[in-house]
This record gives structure tokens, sequence and C-alpha cells, in this order.
């Protein structure tokens, strides 16, 4: 078996380990599968910059790791199940969900349905079930393969801004003028400004994002508005603001406090795009600071909706979202681990133009 691993502290080195026997055995009540795709971007940085506090590096063990400083960072993608000790699997059908950049998986299906099961191994028991589900494709109404590569790509990204767009609506957007959105070129930006652009009740949006960025980002016809990160006193009113941050770049985050004051309403944290910007600044009011929490929003509409209800309104946005974005996304097509081992660095430090998919073939 075979992993692409990072260093736990700061993401600076990664590696590739393999292990025989190539494809591990099971036990009563597993399954073994063989991971065929998975897509990679900024956001799978963010899963390892959070990995301690939320818990990200508990989904997969990390082989040959005895010292705990190498980790796994989850991504989202297809495997064929390819050995089965478990009544209501079967050899050879097909799932989606979060996986391990590795050759195979051994898992423990759980609350099993005809549509999904859970991997109910002991050690993500206590971690997030929407990190846990499986979807069974064979039984998925209306699935075609042609949209695999903007499914494992997109749609856990445009899950998590149908969320924010949510939580904003159902509180009237927090009394905002002003939308701004940090890192508006960042995927998961790009579909909480779509969310905005088609909500007529939603405020004036602002997308910052870097000079480089700003050509594409104003080109997508979602934002309002777009800055950069370099114009900052002339980009954004100081009217009532909510800021949904993205990247995490402190000093950012410190001049755009300063700029907007009292009129800063709340600061909203998702996503860490800039890793090596994520520190303290003395400007950044921590009372108007929150973190979201996708997994967590997500549960609670289940809860208010349940499952069916939750399913068609999100599932119906990111539909919509993922077929405009055929109009912008290039994707390119990665070998390996070690085509991913060779762009790691340069994903990592964001230096993967936004208009790009990267999609890993194993």
């Amino acid at each position: 078996m075979k992993q692409f691993q990072v260093q736990r502290t700061g993401l600076a080195k990664h590696r590739i380990i393999a292990e025989n026997p190539a494809a591990p055995p099971i036990a009563d009540g597993e399954i073994l599968v063989a991971i065929e795709r998975f897509g990679m971007s900024a956001n799978n940085i963010t899963y390892g910059i959070a990995g301690d506090t939320l818990g990200y590096w508990k989904f997969f063990k990390a082989l040959e790791n005895p010292l705990d400083e190498w980790g796994i960072l989850p991504v989202w993608g297809f495997a064929k199940v390819i050995a089965a000790r478990c009544d209501g699997i079967e050899i050879g059908e097909r799932l989606f969900g979060y996986f391990p950049p590795s050759s195979h998986l051994v898992m423990q299906p759980a609350r099993i349905s005809e549509s999904h099961f859970f991997d109910g191994v002991a050690h993500r028991g206590e971690l997030p079930g929407a990190y846990n589900i499986y979807r069974r494709l064979r039984a998925e109404p209306g699935y075609t393969r042609s949209m695999d590569d903007l499914r494992m790509l997109l749609f856990p990204l445009f899950l998590t801004s149908f969320a924010i767009w949510d939580q904003l609506k159902e509180n009237r957007w927090y009394g905002a003028e002003q939308i701004v959105i940090v890192s508006a070129s960042a995927k998961t930006s790009i579909g909480l400004a779509f969310a905005l652009h088609e909500d007529s009740d939603a405020p004036f949006s602002v997308g910052l994002t870097s000079k480089g960025n700003r050509e594409f980002v104003r080109k997508l016809g979602y934002y309002n508005q777009v800055g950069d990160y370099e114009n900052l006193a002339a980009e954004i009113k100081n009217v009532p603001t909510v800021i949904i941050d993205m990247a995490g770049n402190a000093q950012t985050l410190g001049a755009l406090h300063t700029l907007l004051g009292d009129n800063l309403i709340k600061n909203i944290d998702v996503g860490i795009t800039d890793w090596k910007g994520a520190r303290k600044d003395p400007r950044i009011n921590r009372d108007k600071r929150e973190f979201f929490f996708a997994p967590a929003r997500i549960q609670k509409r289940i809860k208010d909706w349940g499952v069916d209800t939750f399913s068609g309104k999100s599932n119906g946005f990111i539909m919509k979202a993922a077929r405009q974005s055929g109009d912008w996304l290039k994707l390119e097509k990665i070998s390996g681990l070690e085509g991913l081992e060779a762009i790691f660095a340069d994903i990592r430090d964001g230096k993967i133009p936004p208009e790009k998919g990267l999609v890993v073939e194993m």
C-alpha cells in the first residue's frame, strides 16, 4: 500500500510511503477499496493547518510513523470495492466520499443502506458524521461519470459555500450592508459569491484577492465589486460589514479591522489558504471573530429540516453552481501520488492559478 504523507507541523515536508503487501488484508466486517481518483486544492491545505485543532489528522492513520510527526491530508474522491467480507457490500461497486491520498483503504461499513454507509472504524467514531458517509453510486439517481471530476473538486467546497450562505441568510445577514470575502478566488469563496449573486435579498458583496487574480475574479461576474489587498482603503466602504475570511492572513485582517472599526459586525473565519500568513496581528478585534465549522452547520440543518429536505436544497444549489463552473474551471490531470508529490509545494504555497482544478488519477 502507498500513502502520500505531510509533516504535521507546518506541512513543510512531504513523502510517499510504500508498504507491503500492496493490498492489505481484511477481517470479517471489513471491505478493501482501491482509490481511483481524488481532487486536491487549497481546501486540503486548510485540513492540514487545522489538523490538530479540528481533528483532521485523526481520520486516517499514517504508516511508518512512530513519532507521530507525519499526517494524512484527507481528500474527496472515488474508490472501488476490490474485496469484501461484509454483508450488503459487493465487490466492484464504486463509492464517493472522504479518502486518504493512498492506493487503498480498509473500511468497516456500518448503518448500511442502499444509497450509502458510514465507515464505522473505531477511531472515526468521534469525528463528524458528514465526513464519515460514503455514497454508493450504483444506487444514486441520475448518476453519471461525466460529473466525477467536478463533483470531487467542487461539491465539498460548494456544500460549505451553501452552509455559509444559509447561516448568513438565517441571521438576516447580521444587519450587514456589505459582505467582504477574503481570498475571493478560492473555490469556496466563488461558491459563496454565486449564492449571494443568486439571492436578491443579499447585501452588496466585495471580493478581495491579489492583483494577479483580480481580473479572473472580476470576469466571474458574481461579486458586486472586486478589490485587491494593496488598496483596501479605496476598495472597502466603511459601512456595517461582515467579513468572510478564507485566507487566514493576519495582516490583511488587521488592516480590515482597523479600516472598518465599529462598522465591523462580525469576522467569520472559514479557511486558511494563506498558510504562511496565519499569524497574529494586534489590530484584530478577537471579540468579533468566530470560526465557521461546516459539519456543525450541516448537522444543525439536517436536524432542522430532515435529511431529505437538506439534501434537496443543498444538492440543488451545488449542481447549479457546479454547472456554472464549467465556464471558468480548467481541469488538470496529475498522475498518481508521484505526480502529487511533484506539485504539492505549489499547492501548499498558493501558486496554483485559481481557475485550475487538480485531479489526481491513481
